[in-house]
């Protein structure tokens, strides 16, 4: 784990020092993981909202057909195979 050193105000730091103690934290390092890591979450939340919106701003909805389905199944299937690689006997395009 990286160490990173930071500079507070007397007032920041004793109020940093009273909620991790406040919140049952045994050092005020896991008091401020667990801080960034609600803000990474909040952000997270953030960023799938404002996809979710584009997507609802994208204009209306179309039916998907058994020809895309079709496709996209196609596609999965290639992109497995693609990870997995020749198996039971298969050969790829050189042969191997």
């Amino acid at each position: 784990m990286a160490t990173m050193n930071i500079s507070l105000p007397d007032s920041m730091k004793e109020f940093v020092e009273q909620q991790a103690e406040k919140e049952g934290f045994g050092t005020v390092s896991e008091y401020l993981r667990s801080v960034l890591r609600e803000v990474q979450k909040r952000q997270a939340k953030q960023a799938l909202e404002a996809k979710l919106r584009d997507g609802l701003d994208s204009g209306p909805a179309t039916l998907m057909t058994r020809e895309d389905w079709d496709g996209i199944r196609r596609e999965v299937h290639r992109r497995h195979a693609a990870r997995q690689g020749p198996t039971d006997g298969q050969t790829d395009s050189e042969g191997r």
